[in-house]
């Protein structure tokens, strides 16, 4: 599908080529799962997924270098592309997906810092709901909620394909932030306690709110997939090449969810 013009957008799909449908894949109709998988790492991440898992991938943007790519995973077109990292980003890139390029479903696959010792490193974590202290929203279309949910279907069809995968998730809501190097104010109980106390905030990452609030907007589809890359609670970390070999599972279930 094409928008009615490429100039002045992000996203300009390469003559020939198509954008599925369906997040971590879709494209043309019923029964395709239209995913279009939006990474908040490097958009390289958005190559390596096509190589890994796609088949008769084409690369079908390359706008300010971000990739992405249409192919077919098990039998369904999928199209994986990068996100960019924060919310300004991947609200343009999603919006644009959503309304000129008739993307209906979009899941966002990404790392997350775990704000619980129910989420542990390397646990995939499926979204329930997106709280965040941005403007986004509020400026967007003068939406005041400060805690926007996914797709419920969406969600079925992960948790589907994860039970299908045996993969176990940890769902809840997650912390959406402008920040990534917050000031230490010393307070006690400290500001991310605070937020898995007060608002149930299981983990943070720094892209979802947008994306929810622009699935809303426009009566589409949107949820999230996350790794816990490193935590508050604990001391355990990882490498950015553990994360890249270590984020299998969160790809497989994104991929598998039929829609």
């Amino acid at each position: 599908m094409s928008p009615r013009s490429a100039e002045g957008y992000l996203v300009a799909v390469a003559s020939g080529a198509a954008v599925a449908d369906q997040a971590a894949c879709t494209v043309n109709g019923d029964k395709t799962v239209n995913l279009v998988g939006v990474f908040r790492e490097e958009v390289a991440h958005a190559a390596e997924v096509s190589e890994t898992f796609l088949t008769d991938a084409v690369q079908v943007n390359g706008v300010r270098g971000m990739l992405g790519f249409t192919g077919t995973y098990q039998g369904r077109p999928v199209s994986v592309m990068g996100s960019g990292m924060g919310m300004p980003s991947i609200g343009i890139y999603s919006y644009e997906l959503y309304s000129q390029y008739g993307v209906e479903n979009i899941i966002r696959i990404g790392s997350a810092g775990s704000y619980t010792d129910k989420a542990k490193i390397y646990d995939v974590v499926l979204a329930t709901g997106a709280y965040s202290e941005s403007s986004y929203a509020r400026t967007q279309n003068g939406c005041e909620d400060d805690t926007l949910t996914p797709s419920a279907e969406l969600c079925d069809a992960l948790r589907a394909s994860a039970a299908k995968l045996g993969i176990p998730m940890v769902e809840g809501v997650i912390h959406s932030s402008d920040v990534f190097y917050r000031h230490d104010d010393r307070t006690n109980p400290t500001y991310w306690e605070r937020l898995r106390d007060g608002k149930g905030c299981v983990a943070v990452e720094m892209e979802s709110f947008a994306l929810f609030h622009n699935a809303n907007v426009l009566g589409k589809r949107a949820a999230c997939l996350l790794t816990i890359s490193d935590s508050f609670v604990s001391s355990e970390a990882t490498t950015a090449e553990e994360r890249q070999l270590s984020f299998t599972n969160m790809m497989k279930i994104a991929l598998g969810a039929e829609v």
